[in-house]
């Protein structure tokens, strides 16, 4: 049997799956906005609670053997109560918006069952985020994990599913596919009413091409711009941190950095006394072979998520033990230059860029239009001129400014909404370029009422252009 091809069975299955979602769903249509919120804080404690936080964490490596313990659990923490904390103040349920001038009003509605695919390498926060972004919304979700870490989405499922049942809910306001397949996978896509996919670009399009509205991400390949005039300790401090954590499962995570000539040695020692070791070229070929054996744009899963020390000794050569990630230093990008791609490991990218900042532009542009098209970039820099140049010029979603670039998903110091979905918009072929957060999980009626009409004449519209080209 094909698994690209939906039999009978696969169809059924999801079927029956669909038809408790939608009884579920139809059991909260009525749920006033405080009932909606004490749904998804009680989903949202039933994850983060510690005990279930760390079973959860520890399952998560052990089954998927990606990241590490330690960041799971906080990656877990901060992600879920961020989500809850950022959707406090926002309405799903009923008018949301009422603007007597304009003479509209705003009602929000459930988009419906929600298909939610999950990646490899975050089973464990990424069904909480989206569950709580489903039901908010006073939709239900049914998640489809990946084959490879299914227990651990099970588990957090089942979390969810408990709290569902403590305050009333329905449990099956969130279910999991069992035995996940490619063709289950496509068959739930065909039959919910929105799709959010988080994963790899087959994933994503397979998302797209699935006939059901989808919300998707783009491939990550985050680049980090440090200038002449950037705070190099907080620099370095910034981007170690963002390629260590879990050992770079996030998109977000620093792939390459691009310092200005007179500050590129200064922060490549700042870059080793925070834990990077340098590579020579030797090694740097020996690290090209281990990590791309067979040519292609992706990595060997030998080295995904996995600790530095590991990728070395794949890579025949062996580093001091507080070593936490490898650096290579590097002067192209695509094909031909495989590290200017997205690396999933504690393995980052180094170019030095000369003359005005326009240089730090064309390298991000080279480097994104490889890999990571409208996804992320960063600067470390003390000039708005600077941040002005990169966010004009270049193709990304969001321009971090003197930040850690996980912190792209959402963080206590700025203001982006907190999520685990990074669309890159039409440059990363997703249909948005913001950060899929709980206002994209409701439909919005517009109440429209007359007003005022407004007076527009001819002499407003078309003057400069008669004066310029007559008429």
């Amino acid at each position: 049997m094909s698994q690209t091809k939906t039999s009978p069975d696969v169809a059924g299955q999801i079927a029956e799956i669909m038809v408790r979602a939608r009884a579920a769903q139809d059991a909260i249509a009525e749920y006033t906005q405080d009932q909606v919120d004490d749904l998804v804080t009680a989903v949202a404690w039933a994850v983060v609670r510690k005990d279930r936080a760390e079973a959860l964490a520890q399952l998560t490596v052990d089954e998927g053997g990606f990241g590490n313990y330690a960041d799971k659990l906080v990656k877990i923490n901060k992600r879920v109560t961020g989500v809850l904390a950022d959707m406090r103040s926002v309405r799903t349920v009923g008018v949301v918006e009422d603007d007597p001038v304009a003479g509209l009003v705003k009602i929000a509605k459930p988009v419906g069952v929600v298909a939610a695919l999950i990646p490899t390498t975050g089973p464990d926060a990424t069904p909480p985020v989206k569950a709580l972004f489903a039901l908010k919304g006073r939709n239900a979700i049914v998640v489809a994990p990946h084959p490879r870490t299914q227990a651990s989405t099970a588990l957090v499922v089942d979390y969810m599913r408990e709290a569902c049942r403590q305050v009333g809910a329905p449990a099956d306001l969130i279910q999991v596919v069992d035995e996940p397949s490619m063709a289950k996978t496509a068959e739930l896509m065909r039959q919910a009413d929105l799709v959010v996919a988080t994963g790899g670009a087959g994933m994503v399009k397979a998302a797209y091409g699935s006939g059901t509205p989808a919300y998707g991400v783009g491939v990550g390949n985050s680049v980090h711009v440090v200038d002449e005039t950037a705070d190099l300790d907080d620099a370095a401090t910034a981007i170690a941190a963002a390629k260590t954590f879990d050992y770079a499962t996030s998109c977000l995570a620093d792939n390459a950095v691009v310092a200005e000539g007179s500050v590129y040695e200064p922060l490549l020692e700042r870059l080793v006394d925070a834990g990077g070791y340098r590579c020579g070229p030797d090694e740097k070929e020996a690290l090209r072979r281990a990590m791309w054996p067979d040519g292609g744009e992706i990595p060997a899963l030998a080295v995904i998520a996995k600790p530095a020390s590991h990728i070395a000794e794949l890579a025949g050569f062996a580093i001091p033990a507080d070593r936490t990630f490898l650096i290579v230093e590097e002067d192209g990008a695509g094909p031909d230059h495989p590290f200017s791609g997205e690396k999933l490991s504690v393995v980052l990218a180094l170019y030095r860029y000369d003359g005005d900042i326009a240089g730090a532009v064309d390298v991000v542009n080279a480097v994104t239009a490889y890999q990571g098209l409208g996804h992320t970039c960063g600067i470390h820099t003390s000039r708005d001129a600077h941040v002005d140049a990169l966010a004009l010029g270049t193709k990304t979603a969001r321009v971090m400014v003197n930040q850690n670039l996980n912190e792209g998903a959402g963080s206590a110091r700025n203001r982006l909404p907190f999520t685990l979905s990074l669309s890159c918009g039409t440059w990363g072929g997703n249909i948005t370029t913001e950060n899929v957060n709980a206002r994209h999980f409701v439909n919005l009626t517009w109440v429209s009422r007359p007003v005022a009409a407004l007076a527009v004449e001819e002499e407003d519209l078309f003057g400069a252009h008669w004066e310029r080209h007559g008429r």
